[in-house]
């Protein structure tokens, strides 16, 4: 194996990272985090999710006007630490790492519960780890075979969801056979469409946040990505439309045609839910086959994304240099390894926690996004005034408001959150948040940074 970071090749193009966005955005969050969501603000989650995806927009528009102006960056850290100051670049690399590890962690949990489906006698540990070992051996492969690998995959799930879009528009507008069209009583019947109030609204942020997040991996593929100040904005902007479509409009499909009190009572998705509903024979597990891709895709994403923060980490000499060598295949195999122990950390703790494993994680992920995205914003922020009277082939529009307008959000979320969530899982973060600032520290005093 070699050590040089020069070996990382620029082997992604523009729809490779583009998948890759939509990949590690629209996984668990969406499939099985949606019933959570539906459960915490009724139908007003639709206002979450509109709310969510403007936030998101403007922190992605920001992450790649650095991108345009700071083309030698590698991951986040190069893009944040020239601007913000090494601290900011340090919590940030590791908070980004951190959140990728328990996601993947909590998707192979959520993807043996789908995989119960078909599969009852067996249990969540066992099937946890037979998905775990496929999204190891995928990443192992060349970068080249993992990023068509990721494509196909995310192409599989946007495919599904255009058709179940256009599956559930029929089951609400069209009377046909024994269905009678369902309208949209549904939106305003069981309690309104606030059936929980503000304070449901702002529960559910917590998982527009975490849904939405995975979007930034685009700033991990930096090293990777042929012309990456030309083809990073142009991801950004085709990723975002799809995104926001591919949450909102589903979610008005969902609780239009399911009363929002009985989406969290069942197993199933509520895609497999709506599948089941059009009458099709085993349109519920083609669905739920669709699902557990889904959420394969955005596993085989977050390990990607981990895996490059540690080897970067590796090769500046932060973590030992073992983590910086790859593979004849230009694979750092030593970091994806490390960063699938998360994986088998899913499988024992699911062996305790069961499919509550999920639910568990999440909160801190949820946390875990909102601070990435409030580096970014700030780091947006300051850049310009760093790059002041230069020009660049990329600018934000309407700068500084919407950069500050996402800064506002995002604070006001996370104090409602505070004080919505569980105190244990706060605890937990702020714990990690407490313990990656304290090796900063220590590591400082040592002249390691």
């Amino acid at each position: 194996m070699e050590t040089d970071k020069r070996n990382l090749q620029r082997t992604m193009t523009s729809r490779h990272i583009t998948m890759m966005a939509l990949g590690g955005a629209i996984g668990a969050g969406l499939f099985k985090g949606s019933s959570s969501a539906i459960d915490m603000a009724g139908p007003s989650v639709i206002i979450a999710y509109l709310i969510g995806g403007i936030i998101l927009l403007f922190i992605m528009q920001g992450l790649a006007e650095m991108a345009v102006r700071n083309s030698g960056a590698r991951t986040f850290r190069d893009l944040v630490e020239s601007i913000l100051g090494k601290y900011p670049a340090y919590f940030l690399d590791w908070i980004y790492w951190k959140m990728w590890v328990l996601n993947i962690a909590a998707e192979s949990v959520v993807a043996a519960i789908f995989l119960q489906y078909w599969l009852p006698g067996y249990p969540i540990w066992i099937l946890a780890l037979a998905v775990s070992v496929l999204v190891t051996a995928v990443n192992l492969l060349s970068v080249k075979v993992f990023a068509e690998t990721e494509y196909w995959l995310a192409l599989i799930k946007i495919t599904v969801i255009i058709v179940f879009i256009m599956a559930g528009l029929l089951l609400l507008l069209v009377t046909f056979g024994d269905h009678t069209a369902v309208g949209f009583s549904n939106l305003t019947e069981h309690g309104g469409f606030f059936p929980n109030g503000s304070t449901g609204l702002i529960t559910a942020m917590l998982v527009v946040i975490y849904s939405y997040g995975g979007t930034e991996i685009i700033g991990v593929t930096l090293a990777e990505t042929k012309n990456p100040e030309k083809v990073v904005p142009k991801a950004v902007r085709s990723t975002l439309v799809r995104i926001i479509s591919f949450y909102i409009i589903p979610f008005f499909i969902i609780v239009s045609l399911i009363p929002w009190n009985e989406v969290n009572g069942v197993k199933e998705s509520p895609f497999v839910m709506v599948f089941q509903m059009i009458g099709i024979p085993g349109a519920d597990h083609i669905m739920n086959a669709v699902v557990l891709l889904a959420i394969i895709s955005s596993m085989n994403s977050g390990l990607y994304g981990s895996s490059r923060v540690l080897y970067t980490q590796a090769v500046d000499g932060r973590v030992p240099k073992i983590f910086s060598r790859l593979s004849k295949k230009k694979v750092p195999v030593p970091a994806i390894l490390i960063c699938t122990s998360a994986l088998y950390g899913g499988v024992l703790i699911s062996l305790f926690a069961g499919s509550k494993t999920f639910d568990f994680l999440m909160g801190s992920l949820g946390y875990t996004v909102l601070f990435i995205w409030l580096i970014i914003a700030f780091a947006h922020l300051k850049s310009r005034k760093q790059q002041s009277g230069k020009t660049s082939d990329y600018s934000v529009k309407w700068f500084p408001y919407t950069t500050w307008a996402a800064i506002i959000a995002l604070i006001t979320i996370l104090i409602g959150i505070i004080f919505t969530t569980s105190i244990i899982v706060t605890i937990i973060t702020l714990c990690i948040y407490i313990f990656i600032t304290l090796t900063y520290v220590w590591k400082r005093r040592l002249n390691k940074i």
